[in-house]
């Protein structure tokens, strides 16, 4: 596919994920002859980006946005963008009109394979990824006679600390030094203090939360009771906002209690396990017992706060999710799996169509050939091992996607374009 060079592009970034990630990929991208410039919503977008001299700071209101966004198209001769998931407001406008003018939109997110990897796509993640319109057969295709030896994925996050670190830094920023910015709107449901109080408090309270955690775990796993696990997400990611049917925790987790209280056997429990990141915005906890207490379920729901998965996991019957990317790892252990929302994964070798009380009476098993083809093409293509927080991890995913995005194809088409004749190869290129 040719040498990866930067040479004629000129990167636009939007917002990243907190912390320094976004600058040291556009520092990496200039040493490859690239241009980079950034645009900033807020001062905690300012602080994370060290070269002022190509910071862009953005002051109107959202409805300039669009036309804002365009000028600098213009301006500066943009042929890439790049930005950290695709739907909240400001990307979702700047991804349409780039791909109107063929711009390159180059998308981050959290790994598919988390926790380690991250996802590097180009159009759109989870569920605009391209990924929905592959089936496994075609996977299979691509991936010929192809050998790879598939890694574990790691029982925890290594970045937990740092992303909630970088976090409250990010909100810290806005909230006290943020007076250039006087038409900010956040894209989240609650206000910037309170977005700033959350990060710190659940910074404090890791070791606590920590010692709950094992305490809950451990106990689960000495009664040696069949359970199912029910995996929970943040209610305000884009995953379920814009992805799933299903609009908040409190929702999915009255609506799996009662399917466990229809169709579970008596002796088999749940286990609801809280995101690694859940801030406290919602009382989950309290909600997932008063709704087993309405349920007759009592003294067979458990609720386990966020952190280790693969120790919960190791001994489960089944998982039920909305669309959680943790959902790999029960699949990579041959585990039922039911999921509601759209996502990478759901495909119909692997997740059950059985009605939920059915789901927990008598789960169907999904394809383990299958998955295993499936995630080999996820490591050809979108995961990228390394992490966007602690130092260690960025330097490894740096180094593993810089020549991904000075490529001319996406992941998806170099995996095609290395099977296909010199010919096709040009086709897959423009």
């Amino acid at each position: 596919m040719g040498r990866a060079s930067g040479k004629d592009k000129v990167f636009l970034f939007l917002q990243g994920p907190h912390g320094p990630f976004f600058a040291q990929l556009a520092k990496v991208l200039e040493k490859a002859g690239a241009k980079t410039i950034k645009v900033g919503f807020n001062q905690g977008d300012c602080a994370f980006w060290r070269d002022k001299s190509t910071y862009l700071p953005f002051l109107g209101k959202m409805d300039d946005w669009a036309s804002h966004v365009q000028q600098i198209f213009d301006q500066y001769g943009v042929t890439d963008i790049v930005l950290y998931g695709d739907t909240r407001p400001v990307h979702a406008q700047a991804v349409r009109l780039a791909k109107g003018r063929n711009i390159k939109v180059h998308c981050f997110e959290e790994g598919y394979l988390r926790p380690y990897w991250a996802t590097y796509e180009r159009g759109g993640v989870n569920g605009f990824s391209r990924l929905l319109d592959l089936s496994v057969d075609q996977m299979r295709a691509e991936l010929q006679d192809r050998d790879l030896d598939l890694p574990d994925a790691p029982a925890r996050w290594g970045d937990m600390r740092q992303h909630s670190f970088y976090g409250a830094l990010y909100h810290w920023h806005i909230l006290f030094r943020n007076q250039k910015y006087k038409n900010y709107v956040t894209h989240r449901d609650v206000s910037v203090l309170e977005e700033f109080r959350l990060h710190f408090r659940r910074l404090i309270a890791l070791p606590l939360h920590a010692l709950q955690r094992r305490t809950a775990s451990l106990r689960i796993r000495r009664d040696g009771c069949v359970y199912h696990l029910a995996l929970l997400q943040l209610g305000h990611d884009a995953s379920i906002q814009t992805h799933s049917p299903i609009k908040s925790m409190p929702e999915f987790i009255r609506m799996v209690i009662s399917a466990f209280a229809e169709g579970a056997p008596t002796h088999h429990h749940l286990v609801v396990k809280a995101h690694p990141l859940e801030d406290g915005r919602h009382p989950l906890r309290q909600i997932t017992m008063d709704t087993a207490v309405e349920f007759g379920v009592t003294d067979r729901v458990h609720f386990v706060r966020g952190g280790k998965l693969a120790g919960l996991m190791n001994f489960a019957r089944t998982v039920v999710t909305v669309n959680s990317t943790a959902a790999q790892q029960a699949l990579w252990r041959g585990l039922p799996l039911k999921a509601f929302g759209n996502s990478v994964y759901r495909k119909p070798e692997f997740v059950s169509d059985q009605p939920l009380p059915e789901f927990f009476a008598d789960p169907w098993k999904p394809d383990a050939r299958a998955y295993r083809d499936y995630r080999h093409y996820l490591l050809e293509t979108s995961q990228v091992m390394g992490g966007f927080y602690a130092a260690k991890s960025r330097r490894r995913l740096i180094r593993g996607v810089v020549d991904m995005v000075l490529a001319e194809a996406d992941p998806y088409d170099s995996l095609q374009a290395e099977n296909a004749t010199p010919r096709q190869q040009l086709r897959l290129v423009k």
